[in-house]
C-alpha cells in the first residue's frame, strides 16, 4: 500500500508500498542510463535482519546500486557533516534503524547542500530549540525505515542533535523524509519493554498538547481524543500479550507504527501553542544527565506534572482537559481491572500495568543541576518552558524522583 494523503512524507506499508515508491521515483528521477545509486544507512543491529533483506532487495529489484554506511560516531554535526560527504554521490538516501539513526538522516540530507543549514547545524547558543531557516531544501531524497515505535521520526519534521552534553530539537519542514516504509519485518525483534515504552511515548505526545493547551479546539480535540484512545487501546493489547509470554502479533505491532507516526501530523496540533510540552523538555534534559532512557525520565515525571495540572498550574496545562481525556483513555483500558478515575493514580497505575520502568535514583545537587540547565536551555527569556523557573522544575523532579 502507497499512501500519499499521509501528509509530505507518503507513507509505504509493505514490500508493494516499497515497490511502487521506487518505480515512481525512479521516473521522477531518471539515472541517464546509468544504475541509480541509493546510499543505506544501517543500524547494525539489524543488518541480517529480514526488513534489512526486505529493502535491499526491492532496491535490487528496482535496478539500484546500494552502498552501505554503518554509521558508529556520536551523531554531532562532525558525524552529519561527514555523512553527507560520504552518501555526495547517492541519488537516493535510505536508513535503517532507529529513531536517532533516522535523525541523523534527516539532518545528513538538509547539510547536504544547504550552507544555511549548515551553518545552523554549528551553532553552539544555549538555546535547545533550533528552528532551521523555512528556504532549507533537501537535495538528497530520503526513504525513511523505523526499526522502532514511539518516536515518530519517519513522519516528522524535527530531530534530535547532541548538544551541551544534551539534545538539541531541530525543526524545520525540509527533515520530513520523502516516504517511510512500516512493514512487521522491522519490529519483529524489538523487546516487547520497547514496544510497550512506545505506545506510551505515543500516548505522551498526543496527550500532551491537548491538555497543554486551554482552549478547546472541536475538531483537533476529537482528532487528538481518538488516537490517544486507539493508543491505549493497542497497549493494553499488547501488555496482554507479553503478560500471557506471546510475541507480539505483527497486525498490532504494524497498527502501533502507524498510528505513533500518524501522532506527529500537524493536523493533531493545528491552531494550538507550539511550546505546550514542557513535560517533553525536562525529560530530554532528565534522561541526558542520568544517562537513561528518555521514556524512563517522562514516565517518572508524568505524574509530578498531571498532579501540578491539577493543581491549577495553567502553564502546565488545563485541569478540566486532562480529566476529560484521562475519563476516556481509563475507559479504553482493557488488559485489567477498572483504572482509577483521579487521573494520577490512573496513570501510575496504567504505566505499572504495563510494566514501564519509572523508578529513578537521583541526589538533590543533580536534582538542582537539571533544573538549572532545562530552564537555561528551554526558559529564561525563551518561550518553550511557559515561564517555569528553575525551582518550578526542582519541584516537579523532586516529586518525580
Amino acid at each position: 500500500m502507497n499512501i500519499a494523503w499521509s501528509g509530505s512524507t507518503r507513507l509505504l506499508i509493505g514490500p508493494e508500498g516499497l515497490s511502487d515508491w521506487l518505480a515512481d521515483f525512479d521516473d521522477a528521477h531518471p539515472a541517464g542510463g546509468s544504475r541509480p545509486v541509493t546510499a543505506l544507512l544501517l543500524d547494525p543491529a539489524v543488518a541480517n535482519s529480514r526488513i534489512t533483506d526486505l529493502v535491499t532487495t526491492e532496491l535490487d529489484r528496482a535496478g539500484h546500486t546500494t552502498h552501505t554506511i554503518v554509521p558508529d560516531g556520536d551523531g554531532g554535526p562532525d558525524e552529519i557533516f561527514a555523512l553527507a560527504r560520504a552518501t555526495a554521490d547517492a541519488g537516493l538516501v535510505a536508513v535503517i534503524g532507529g529513531g536517532a539513526l533516522l535523525d541523523r538522516a534527516k539532518l545528513l540530507s538538509v547539510a547536504h547542500g544547504d550552507e544555511r543549514a549548515r551553518t545552523a547545524l554549528r551553532t553552539t547558543g544555549r538555546s535547545g530549540l533550533l528552528t532551521l531557516d523555512p528556504r532549507t531544501r533537501r537535495t538528497r531524497p530520503l526513504l525513511a525505515v523505523p526499526t522502532t515505535v514511539g518516536t515518530g521520526s519517519e513522519l516528522s519534521r524535527v530531530a534530535c542533535l547532541p548538544h551541551n552534553s544534551g539534545k538539541r530539537l531541530v525543526m524545520g519542514d525540509a527533515l520530513a523524509p520523502d516516504a517511510a516504509l512500516l512493514d512487521p519485518a522491522a519490529t519483529e525483534t524489538l523487546p516487547g519493554e520497547l514496544l510497550i515504552e512506545g505506545a506510551l511515548e505515543a500516548v505522551f505526545r498526543t496527550v500532551g498538547p491537548y491538555v497543554g493547551n486551554l482552549t478547546d479546539r472541536a475538531v483537533e480535540d476529537a482528532l487528538a481524543q481518538t488516537a490517544a484512545t486507539q493508543l491505549v487501546r493497542l497497549g493494553g493489547a499488547l501488555a496482554r500479550q507479553l503478560a500471557d509470554g506471546q510475541a507480539p502479533d505483527a497486525t498490532l505491532r504494524t497498527d502501533l507504527a502507524r498510528l505513533s507516526g500518524l501522532t506527529q501530523s500537524t493536523w493533531l496540533c493545528y491552531g494550538r501553542d507550539l511550546f505546550s510540552t514542557e513535560g517533553w523538555m525536562i525529560a530530554n534534559e532528565l534522561s541526558s544527565a542520568l544517562g537513561i532512557r528518555k521514556m524512563t525520565a517522562v514516565a517518572a515525571i508524568l505524574p509530578a506534572l498531571w498532579r501540578a495540572v491539577l493543581a491549577g498550574d495553567t502553564r502546565l496545562g488545563s485541569a478540566a482537559r486532562l480529566r476529560g481525556i484521562w475519563e476516556l483513555l481509563r475507559s479504553a483500558d482493557s488488559s485489567g481491572d477498572p483504572l482509577p478515575a483521579e487521573p494520577v493514580a490512573g496513570i501510575s497505575a496504567l504505566m505499572n500495568r504495563w510494566g514501564i520502568v519509572r523508578d529513578i535514583a537521583v541526589t538533590p545537587q543533580l536534582l538542582d543541576a537539571v533544573a538549572r540547565r532545562t530552564v537555561r536551555a528551554w526558559g529564561a527569556g525563551l518561550p518553550m518552558l511557559g515561564g517555569l523557573r528553575a525551582a518550578d522544575v526542582n519541584a516537579l523532579l523532586t516529586e518525580a524522583a
